[in-house]
């Protein structure tokens, strides 16, 4: 008989994906939970197991093509009688009871754990009840780290990937009426990023303060453990300190800690603090989203940061890893900038961004001296925060990163 494996449901409000490959052609035989493609769905590639075992008949989406939850993603011939139509089929089952969906597509109602072939490979392995594992993965699949994280073994280091650009499809130079153009399309994680940034400013009404903070004692804390920190395998960058002060910001201030339900007319404030750092990477930015930072020490951060940080760059970043934001900070410092105009990671409420630390004379204690400054821009939604307390906020942050002793006797 013949199957359709449709695009499941993946979750988190996801419609669509983007084929990135294919790891089987027609008339090839495939296994039940072999890898047969990966999509791209806003931002992280997942790798699709195919549900049953049986020839692949036909593909129904091209490499680069876009395809949306229910459509047909590849036909596979297994072995059988004939039975019904697949349409009329699945009405009957759906009329039955309701279908459970995951990354493996539509799942027997036996086969209620959910996981990629690598995870039940490497639970085998490591003699793990996978039954007992929660899923972190799209649609609630269980991934390797939730094998690993079961038993508390730590993810080998794999080696370091060669340096790698990456690859675009493009379209032979044509003209216009001015002379040569080159077209690329609008796809991966750069359509990922457009659709997050129209959502953003069409939601949001925007306005950015700004501010600078005398982060000289910071810098010289930072100089003095970095080598502790080094000696931890960790390297030490400004971020986690960045992290803690707005962290204690939002608890003073919570009206920044939140995001607005369009279609319920309210606001929702959160009670964690879970905060997007925006990372550059070969493909584009992506917001990785560090959880309950209240939670954490300053190393804590530094070392999860580095790891999503990696993961992000060499594209092996969850989706989980990428949602749950309630506040983000932008550090395009690091790159250079001084001031921006950061745009809100939707649908957060506001976003910090911070600027290069560079020196400048200061009128400190009735004196002009050289310190380290760090400038600050803040963007917010104004439906929900007004200038006044967006200015309060910022202050707020100065004050930790101004007096870095502050994040520590205040921090849990």
């Amino acid at each position: 008989m013949l199957y359709e494996f449709k695009l499941p449901d993946l979750g988190e409000g996801i419609t669509e994906g983007e084929v990135v490959s294919w790891k089987v052609k027609e008339g090839m035989e495939v296994e039940e939970h072999q890898v047969v493609m990966e999509v791209e769905t806003d931002k992280a590639i997942v790798e699709v197991p195919s549900p049953k075992k049986g020839k692949v008949v036909r593909i129904g989406k091209a490499e680069g093509e876009v395809v949306k939850v229910g459509e047909t993603l590849l036909v596979i011939e297994v072995a059988g009688a004939v039975e019904e139509p697949v349409e009329k089929k699945a009405a009957e089952e759906e009329r039955a009871r309701p279908p459970s969906y995951s990354v493996v597509g539509t799942m027997p109602e036996k086969e209620e754990v959910l996981a990629s072939p690598k995870a039940r490979a490497l639970a085998r392995e490591l003699k793990v009840d996978i039954s007992m594992v929660s899923g972190t993965g799209p649609g609630g699949i269980i991934t390797e780290d939730d094998v690993r994280g079961a038993t508390g073994a730590r993810r080998p280091e794999p080696p370091a990937p060669a340096p790698e650009v990456a690859e675009v499809r493009k379209e032979a130079p044509k003209a216009d009426k001015y002379g040569a153009v080159e077209r690329i399309p609008i796809k991966g994680v750069r359509r990922s990023i457009a659709k997050n940034l129209l959502a953003s400013q069409r939601t949001a009404a925007f306005v950015t303060g700004m501010d600078e903070a005398d982060v000289t004692e910071l810098w010289d804390l930072r100089v003095r453990e970095r080598r502790v920190a080094r000696e931890k395998g960790v390297h030490l960058t400004f971020l986690p300190f960045f992290m803690k002060a707005v962290q204690h910001a939002l608890a003073a201030h919570p009206a920044f800690n939140g995001s607005v339900d369009e279609e319920r007319n309210e606001i929702i404030l959160k009670k964690y603090y879970n905060i997007g750092v925006a990372v550059m990477t070969p493909d584009g930015l992506m917001v990785s989203v560090v959880k309950n930072v209240e939670k954490k020490t300053i190393l804590e951060l530094a070392v999860e940061l580095q790891e999503l940080s990696k993961k992000a760059r060499d594209r092996k970043i969850t989706l989980d890893e990428l949602k749950g934001s309630s506040f983000t900070i932008s550090n395009y410092g690091s790159f250079g900038g001084i001031y921006a105009t950061p745009i809100i990671n939707y649908p957060d409420i506001a976003i910090l961004g911070t600027g290069k630390i560079s020196e400048k004379p200061w009128v400190k204690d009735g004196s002009i001296v050289i310190r380290k400054i760090l400038p600050l821009s803040l963007t917010f939604d104004h439906r929900v925060v007004d200038g006044a307390d967006a200015s309060m906020f910022l202050s707020k942050v100065v004050k930790y990163l101004e007096d870095p002793a502050r994040i520590f006797i205040e921090s849990a």
